[in-house]
């Protein structure tokens, strides 16, 4: 496998985009990416395209010829990647291993989705079409019910507190606070999470993140390109895993053994021991997940998460600066960009260029959940080739 290089990133504010369509909103993306990359539209060979239900969203098939269209780049090939929350992730993946097979110099990975158009309920209908409809969406089960069945869980085994979930949230938010990019760049506090509206029993409104319309694009170039650039982020490993779709089938309600797997392989690829990575992103898309990731990562003890984030170690200051521009938490979640929004964020880091700079960032791990964690994937950004 050749070295690969992320030479640009770009994206849309993510929010309500009434008056933005999924061309428009994938055309702001990739152009920014390519002007990031200082390299001509013309240049990209290969388009990729995370997205993961335009169908139900926005009665819009075969995305992935429509976006490339939108965008000035056909005919060059352009594929859609669909794997719930984590298409965006996907795509990034599919970009990689095409650079690093040595078929393309120059790919763009691009995730895209349009949601706010419809109904709140029309949304969670649509979004549990990544859940096993026969025995999760048929009874009426929705992602916060499977969410909240796995929090609970984790506070009978671990005695994770209600106000442990809260936290999550009030870090995100502060990390979200000058974002010009996030959906809800405002601070909040443990007593609003609580007092927020009950969704589905621990997790209220502000545990959950928001119903988003965006797009984020990562322009991916092979070693030869990469060398021109000032300042090369290497995209040193992308791994992905699966596991079961049904909660039920699972073998634990309190891990998630897709994200333990690409945790695995990523460090076992690099070679790299956990104090090495000085931030990560991961996929708190209720706020439970964000502490499953802490602990099925490796960063802490498996049913330590709660207290980890209570004590402040994911803060900008603390031990392991997680979610940094507010997470999909604050920034928001629209599905099938998320993922590719959070290697944006990595990217600014590890570059100097991002506006909650860390100091020095050396290396950057991203989680990419697709639905309860069915699908998971894991991306490693670092300064240097190992």
């Amino acid at each position: 496998m050749k070295n690969v290089a992320i030479a640009g990133v770009g994206q849309t504010k993510f929010g309500e985009h009434w008056d933005q369509s999924i061309r428009q909103l994938a055309g702001e993306a990739v152009k920014h990416a390519v002007a990031d990359a200082n390299l001509e539209s013309a240049r990209v060979q290969a388009l990729y395209v995370g997205n993961m239900s335009a169908g139900l969203l926005a009665e819009q098939e075969h995305v992935a010829a429509l976006v490339a269209d939108a965008v000035g780049l056909a005919p060059i090939p352009s594929t859609r990647c669909e794997a719930a929350c984590a298409s965006g992730a996907t795509a990034l993946r599919q970009a990689y291993l095409a650079v690093a097979s040595g078929a393309y110099d120059v790919v763009a990975a691009l995730g895209v989705e349009k949601m706010t158009d419809l109904r709140t309920q029309d949304v969670n209908a649509a979004l549990m079409a990544a859940g096993d409809h026969e025995w999760e969406s048929s009874i009426g089960l929705t992602f916060a019910g499977i969410y909240a069945l796995m929090a609970r869980a984790h506070m009978h085994r671990f005695g994770t507190t209600r106000e442990q979930l809260a936290m999550v949230s009030v870090i995100n938010h502060e990390h979200a606070v000058g974002n010009p990019y996030a959906q809800f760049p405002f601070t909040t506090t443990i007593q609003d999470v609580l007092s927020s509206p009950l969704v589905a029993d621990p997790l209220h409104v502000l545990d959950c993140s928001p119903i988003t319309d965006g797009a984020a694009c990562a322009v991916i170039v092979s070693e030869r390109i990469a060398r021109q650039l000032p300042t090369p982020v290497w995209l040193l490993a992308s791994e992905q895993a699966s596991d079961t779709v049904a909660l039920h089938d699972r073998a634990s309600l309190v891990e998630m053994a897709a994200t333990k797997a690409v945790g695995s392989a990523v460090f076992e690829k690099t070679h790299l021991k956990h104090d090495a990575i000085d931030l990560l992103e991961v996929h708190d898309c209720f706020s439970i997940n964000e502490i499953f990731a802490l602990e099925d990562l490796g960063f802490c003890q498996k049913g330590g998460g709660g207290m980890f984030v209570e004590a402040g170690e994911v803060r900008r200051t603390g031990t392991i600066p997680t979610n940094t521009m507010g997470g999909l938490k604050a920034i928001g979640h629209p599905v099938g960009a998320t993922g590719i929004r959070q290697v944006v964020d990595i990217t600014k880091q590890l570059r100097g260029t991002s506006h909650n700079q860390l100091k020095n960032p050396h290396y950057g791990l991203a989680l990419n959940v697709g639905g309860s964690g069915a699908t998971a994937v894991a991306t490693l950004l670092g300064l240097d080739q190992l």
